[in-house]
């Protein structure tokens, strides 16, 4: 092990995360964070219904290995909680309804969730250990995606890359890291980091298998580093390392800013629907022309859109011939909004997107990147609206701020409300219920044992 001292910019990230403590964290902070726990666990359990095969490989996946651990997969079995990471991360993103950081642009819940419950469960932690290392998780997380956005979309998916070390913090938070076996294994994080957006228009696994695979090489930089295994000492910092690899505009200042004392975590937002965020906005201002005016799909001339650049860049697709890629398409989430004035989780069944007045009107919905609108993101998800009738009549609307972002925030009944949702059917509701309570009394939990053989269950 290597214990020299080394002042670098890797090293702040690395001692915050390493040093957190429960006793650090501010209530709201706290209560975000069970928030957050309740939220991605009820993505992961919903999986099951929405989308079985997806949910079925991911635990497949795992039970190949064969491996020996005490970490619970959702819905699943036990096993190593590195495998666990990977199966979780999986299940939690499978159906595209897990939180965003919208400065980092990263499904942060999806990557940090599975690597801290796997290896405080697997260690036989307590409830306040989880919230630990789900916060180190979520702040280094943030904090590395703003200091490569925006430019690292343009490849990169940042849930993926970015999220490899939130696991890692996490993991290794939950372990009790010192601050140089965390730089370590930050070291060992950039290197594994990987995930590229080649999935926007085919809307293929390997938008979920991003996630998982991410938390997996967490849990392995981590365990890695408490065996003593080097890497780079100042990953972030070298001139080869992963600001100047993944950004053609890196802000390393971001990495440290506000550690401690600014809580990234607090700006993380939920789903109010299960698709791509950039569609939250066009499906609210959608719904407000629903709403109003009930115009007749039928006598839709032509729908616009304007919103902020990466909208036409990233999710203007009209391929979609798959549940994800409906998800990743603004076009058809606006048609469909338009059409069936809603949208949940019927809305990205088969018989919904190949529907023909859905997929004529999907046709119709042109999307404009708008300079000015895009001046105003990520601060602001904008989107204006303009359906065209036949008749000659027109109907507007816009939002910028869409349904669970921290400005249009989601409260507490309704999060408990969307948990119901997707357990339904899935979880009895004993069970459903008995997640609740203990996720209620996290931080008086001396151990996971309880939650863990919740998690397991299948009605």
């Amino acid at each position: 092990m290597i214990h020299a001292k080394i002042e670098n910019v890797t090293e702040p990230l690395a001692t915050f995360a390493s040093k957190l403590r429960y006793e650090d964290l501010p209530a709201a902070v706290v209560h975000q964070t069970k928030r957050f726990l309740l939220d991605s666990i009820g993505c992961a359990v919903g999986a099951w219904r929405e989308d079985e095969r997806k949910a079925g490989l991911a635990r497949r996946i795992v039970e190949d290995f064969g491996a020996q651990g005490r970490a619970s997969v959702i819905g699943g079995g036990r096993s190593h909680p590195a495998l666990v990471a990977l199966g979780n991360g999986i299940l939690v993103n499978a159906t595209d309804n897990d939180d965003t950081h919208k400065r980092a642009l990263a499904h942060i819940g999806s990557v940090v969730m599975p690597a801290a419950l796997a290896v405080t469960e697997d260690m036989g932690g307590s409830g306040r250990d989880l919230v630990t290392a789900i916060v180190a998780g979520y702040e280094v997380t943030a904090r590395v995606g703003m200091a490569v956005m925006p430019t690292h979309y343009r490849f990169w998916h940042s849930t993926a890359t970015n999220g490899t070390f939130g696991a890692t913090a996490a993991a290794g938070r939950a372990m009790n890291l010192d601050p140089v076996q965390m730089r370590l294994a930050f070291g060992s994080a950039g290197t594994q980091a990987a995930g590229l957006n080649t999935f926007f228009e085919s809307g293929d696994d390997t938008k979920s298998l991003h996630p998982g695979k991410s938390g997996f090489n967490g849990v392995l930089g981590a365990r890695a580093a408490a065996m003593g295994l080097t890497s780079p000492p100042d990953i972030f910092g070298h001139p080869k390392g992963y600001l100047a690899a993944y950004s053609l505009e890196p802000k390393i200042d971001v990495l440290s800013r506000g550690l401690g004392s600014e809580w990234t975590i607090l700006d993380n937002g939920f789903k109010y629907f299960p698709s791509i965020l950039a569609s939250h906005s066009p499906i609210g201002a959608s719904l407000k022309i629903v709403s109003g005016n009930s115009p007749r799909p039928d006598q839709i001339k032509a729908v616009t859109v304007r919103t902020y650049a990466t909208v036409k860049s990233h999710f203007s697709s009209k391929r979609v011939d798959t549940t994800m890629a409906a998800r990743l398409s603004v076009p058809y989430c606006v048609a469909v909004a338009l059409v069936d004035g809603e949208v949940g989780q019927a809305q990205f069944k088969e018989d919904r997107y190949r529907d023909p007045l859905v997929r004529a009107l999907m046709e119709k919905v042109e999307i404009v990147a708008d300079d000015e609108l895009t001046k105003l993101y990520p601060e602001k998800f904008p989107a204006q609206l303009t359906v065209e009738m036949e008749d000659g009549s027109v109907h507007r609307s816009e939002m910028y701020y869409p349904k669970g972002d921290p400005s249009n925030a989601l409260t507490d009944d309704e999060i408990r409300r969307k948990f119901e949702d997707n357990a339904a059917g899935v979880l009895e509701a004993s069970t459903s219920r008995a997640i609740l309570d203990l996720i209620d009394d996290l931080p008086n939990l001396p151990n996971l044992a309880g939650l863990g053989g919740h998690l397991r269950a299948r009605s």
